[in-house]
């Protein structure tokens, strides 16, 4: 539930006749976790095969800004500021933060940082008090045998994209369509630096049908580095969900294909059986999800496939509380290396990174209040 703040002129203070300025939203949610952490099938060097730590999940401040200009039309902004309430740190703004303009009739047209194309499979497991690192977003966008979860083998960046220009529709009875362009999708514009003869940039069309009880929707991604075929990134998924009393049963295909110095260095497909059913304060969730093995010419006689399970309980205490615990287990092949979303960033550690082959699992309870 939102907190709302609204500012409104003094008469006393302004010079002007008084005047109500913008509205003021304040949101965000509190969410943290303990898990252990513990990787199967240990590699021959490895000195640490599990922990228990205490892991932010993703935790927000977010300042939504509306100012009514009149005829249907306002300006509106956002600031999402992301921090990790364990450790004290988090970049302000990190998250998805814009300012543009939206009308009856054509929408909301945003530039800033946006979430684009990733996790657009609907699994729920996260939504309220589940563990984020449980994710189908851990083998669903990532590529190249998963990379241990490293950026490099990151579809669509696995985090917000930077310069972006984005449209999103009305709602013409159901159907939506977000389309959006960054011009610079991998990090600073760098067009006219030494060797960057390539124009970076990243477009992403996302329509969706959603009905009383079912959805079905699409996302294509096409994104290319500022450097001349350093990357670029071609990636399709389809996705939708059906509802029937308190299930929710989903199914997702993503292709994704990376190119690295003109020469494809992977191809590969992945999808996902997500599965949720609610009944009063009570939430089930869980999906496999399954990484085939990897097509691109570099990893051939590689076995790289991997499969994940993930399993989450949640109470809800209250409208906006809940807390839960997540069992979750990837698979990784002889020559897979994926890892828990999140896991091997800020949000996770070093030392829990999976090489080719180990087999990382968690166990997290976790406490969740929005507001």
């Amino acid at each position: 539930m939102n907190k709302k703040i609204l500012a409104v002129a003094v008469a006393s203070v302004l010079a002007a006749p008084a005047t109500a300025l913008a509205q003021v939203t304040i949101s965000g949610i509190f969410k943290v976790g303990v898990e252990n952490i513990k990787v199967g099938n240990p590699a021959a060097g490895r000195t640490q095969s599990s922990q228990v730590r205490m892991d932010d999940n993703s935790s927000r401040i977010i300042f939504g800004v509306t100012e009514d200009l009149g005829g249907g039309l306002a300006a509106i902004a956002q600031v999402d500021m992301r921090f990790q309430p364990e450790g004290g740190g988090g970049p302000a703004a990190s998250g998805n933060t814009w300012v543009g303009l939206r009308g009856s009739g054509f929408g909301s047209i945003t530039f800033g940082r946006h979430d684009l194309h990733y996790g657009k499979q609907p699994d729920d497991l996260a939504s309220k008090a589940g563990a984020l690192h449980a994710s189908a977003v851990s083998l669903m966008d990532y590529a190249a045998g998963g990379g241990g979860g490293a950026a490099g083998a990151a579809v669509a960046i696995t985090s917000r994209t930077a310069n972006v220009a984005r449209w999103d529709s009305p709602n013409w009875g159901g159907l939506t369509l977000t389309a959006a362009y960054s011009f610079a999708p991998f990090g600073s514009e760098n067009d006219m630096a030494a060797g960057a003869n390539q124009k970076g940039n990243a477009l992403n069309i996302n329509p969706a049908f959603t009905a009383s009880n079912w959805q079905i929707g699409a996302s294509i991604w096409n994104a290319k580095s500022e450097a001349t075929n350093a990357r670029e990134e071609k990636a399709n998924v389809f996705y939708g969900y059906y509802r029937m009393g308190g299930w929710k049963i989903g199914a997702a295909v993503n292709q994704s294909e990376i190119t690295t110095a003109g020469v494809v260095s992977s191809d590969r497909r992945a999808f996902t059986l997500p599965v949720s059913y609610t009944t009063g304060a009570h939430n089930f969730y869980g999906h496999y999800t399954k990484a085939d093995k990897d097509d691109a010419a570099g990893f051939a006689g590689a076995d790289n496939a991997a499969k994940m399970m993930a399993f989450a309980y949640v109470y809800d205490l209250s409208k906006r509380t809940s807390v839960g615990v997540t069992y979750a287990k990837i698979s990784n092949n002889a020559a897979a290396s994926y890892n828990f979303f999140t896991g091997g960033g800020a949000l996770g550690s070093p030392d829990s990174i999976p090489t080719a082959g180990e087999d990382p699992q968690l166990i997290q309870g976790t406490i969740r209040h929005a507001f």
